[in-house]
């Protein structure tokens, strides 16, 4: 069940703009194992009852280098795939295409607003998974989009840092009407 005391940081909220931790929890002990558990939760249960298809840690007010990917159709982004939820800590960018595309996003953190962002077509990763074993994925198309933006989240940054222009941004009231 979705808990109500936890609030999505949006922008302005200095932990936005900060360099997310390392995980190391998920290697340590019980307890340690535990809190990587609920932080992950807490992350799954905002994401859902807002609607997004991705979500940092430091959007929950959370230090650490996880994101969630969890691309499906919705409201916001019909076209958008399905995939089950996938969950990346301490993820690194292996290589990133040349090729980018421009498209529309939206954000938890920042209520309200879509920016026409470029992003790479394609990217590849590596992360390890929530039993610490080490991954490396090839994400392409709205996949690459959602991991590049939420990867965002752990440098400190938010698609507001990526748009070219003002003239790239609009509300979604806006944007819906079009």
């Amino acid at each position: 069940m979705y808990n109500s005391k936890v609030d999505v940081a949006e922008l302005g909220n200095p932990i936005l703009q900060a360099q997310a931790q390392k995980v190391v929890s998920f290697v340590g002990g019980r307890r340690e194992s535990e809190e990587l558990q609920h932080t992950i939760e807490q992350m799954r249960e905002v994401m859902q009852v807002r609607n997004g298809v991705g979500i940092a840690a430091p959007q929950i007010g959370i230090s650490q280098q996880i994101l969630i990917i969890a691309s499906r159709p919705n409201e916001r982004y019909p076209e958008a795939p399905l995939i089950e939820p996938v969950v990346m800590i301490n993820p690194v960018i292996n290589t990133v295409s040349s090729y980018t595309e421009k498209g529309w996003e939206g954000c938890l953190s920042v209520p309200g607003i879509r920016g026409f962002v470029s992003r790479a077509v394609q990217v590849n990763v590596g992360f390890v998974d929530i039993n610490g074993t080490p991954q490396c994925w090839e994400l392409e198309g709205f996949l690459a989009r959602i991991f590049l933006h939420e990867y965002d989240h752990l440098i400190g940054l938010t698609f507001l840092d990526r748009v070219d222009s003002v003239a790239d941004l609009i509300s979604e009231n806006e944007l819906a009407k079009r």
